[in-house]
């Protein structure tokens, strides 16, 4: 038995298929050029059947680049971000936990918040009128979207209550001059959710290419936009993660294997 199939069988099914689908998830986000060296976060709440009555959270371990991770070097921590388990050699940075730590404390739902900070994100983040409703995908994104004001380096808890009054119940939320983060009740709608906000900021930025402003471009009309928001209100069946999620662990099993260990 190897040194993964140990700590496997060691642990709740539970947290170990959190910990997979994790670790997919960080890796995803290398492959599709999201992420930023080691510099920022996917936090997974563990389910009660693990954790009971405390709230536990996986996190990367500081210093690895996302397309390394796997399922046994995932930290759990707590909501201060304090190591829970001593076995585990690598560092975390509770510095980086903060605007997670803000998130999960407000909403129940959080079951996972996916932050980036691509290129194409922190340039929409940058413009005053920030989402405009140019696209298909933005229609998603507006019908879900909040904002919160750029205040230095989020590493104060002071900054923790004005972010959770401004997200709100919103699932996606757009750091002014810093990056996107999505909010999902599993991983899998939070790397969709991410997805499409990410979509979202691409095109964007190619229509305004060459344009003198957003006055140049095609609106989507606001009666389409209000159905969306009304569409995605009444939906319970999630983003897909059913059918898509399982597609993407099947690209990532042929294009960058060995997260599951």
């Amino acid at each position: 038995m190897n040194t993964s199939q140990t700590q496997a069988s060691r642990m709740h099914p539970d947290e170990w298929a959190l910990r997979v689908d994790l670790a997919a998830c960080y890796r995803l986000v290398a492959l599709y050029g999201w992420s930023d060296l080691v510099f920022t976060h996917i936090s997974a709440k563990l389910p009660a059947t693990v954790s009971g009555e405390d709230h536990q959270f996986l996190i990367n371990p500081y210093g690895l680049m996302f397309d390394e991770i796997t399922a046994s070097s995932l930290v759990k921590v707590d909501m201060q971000c304090n190591k829970l388990d001593a076995e585990n050699p690598h560092p975390v940075n509770p510095a980086g936990f903060v605007i997670h730590s803000a998130v999960h404390e407000a909403r129940h739902d959080a079951n996972c918040v996916l932050h980036t900070h691509t290129r194409a994100g922190v340039a929409v983040s940058a413009q005053k009128e920030g989402v405009l409703p140019i696209s298909q995908q933005s229609t998603f994104v507006l019908a879900s979207l909040a904002y919160h004001a750029y205040e230095g380096v989020a590493i104060r808890d002071d900054e923790k209550l004005r972010l959770q009054k401004d997200l709100g119940d919103a699932n996606y939320l757009m750091l002014r001059n810093h990056g996107l983060l999505t909010v999902g009740k599993t991983i899998a709608d939070a790397f969709l959710q991410m997805y499409t906000f990410e979509n979202t900021c691409r095109i964007q930025v190619d229509a305004l290419a060459g344009q003198t402003g957003a006055s140049d471009l095609t609106a989507i009309d606001p009666q389409v936009l209000t159905g969306v928001a009304h569409a995605m209100k009444v939906q319970t069946g999630g983003l897909g993660g059913n059918f898509v999620w399982p597609s993407l662990l099947r690209k990532l099993h042929r294009e960058n294997p060995g997260y599951d260990v």
